[in-house]
C-alpha cells in the first residue's frame, strides 16, 4: 500500500523520468539525423546513463513512508544517492573502456538530462494560491 504522503512525490518522480527519457530520445534522434548515427548513439548512451541512475535513486527514495519510519526514509534516501553516484561512475567507466563513443554528444546529453532534473520540477508544481 502506498501512503498518501508518498504518492505525490512518486508521481512527480515518474513524470520527471518520463520527461527526461523523452528529451534524451528526441535529442538522440535529432543528433543522428543532424550529424550522424554515431552522435545519436552517443547522445542516447549519455542521457541513458543519467536516466538509469536517476530511476534507481527515485526507487530508493520512495521506498518507505510515514513518521515511524523516519530513519528508514533517511537511510534509503542517502543510500539511493550513493547508489546513483556509483551507478553513474560505473556506467561512464564501462562506456569509456568498452564502447567507442563521441564524447561531445555523450556529455552534452548527460548535462541536458541533469538540467532537466534541476529545472524540471518547476514545470510540475501546481501554484494555485
Amino acid at each position: 500500500m502506498v501512503s498518501a504522503l508518498v504518492r505525490p512525490g512518486r508521481q512527480l518522480a515518474k513524470r520527471l523520468l518520463l520527461l527526461q527519457s523523452g528529451v534524451v530520445l528526441t535529442t538522440a534522434i535529432m543528433a543522428a539525423f543532424a550529424v550522424n548515427v554515431d552522435w545519436g548513439i552517443s547522445a542516447l548512451i549519455g542521457g541513458g546513463i543519467f536516466v538509469i541512475a536517476n530511476a534507481v535513486f527515485a526507487t530508493c527514495a520512495f521506498l518507505f513512508s510515514g513518521a515511524r519510519k523516519a530513519r528508514l526514509i533517511m537511510a534509503s534516501f542517502f543510500g539511493g544517492e550513493v547508489l546513483k553516484i556509483l551507478i553513474t561512475v560505473i556506467l561512464f567507466a564501462i562506456v569509456y573502456l568498452y564502447v567507442e563513443v563521441e564524447l561531445v554528444p555523450l556529455k552534452l546529453t548527460y548535462l541536458l538530462a541533469l538540467g532537466i532534473n534541476i529545472f524540471g520540477p518547476v514545470l510540475f508544481i501546481n501554484n494555485n494560491k
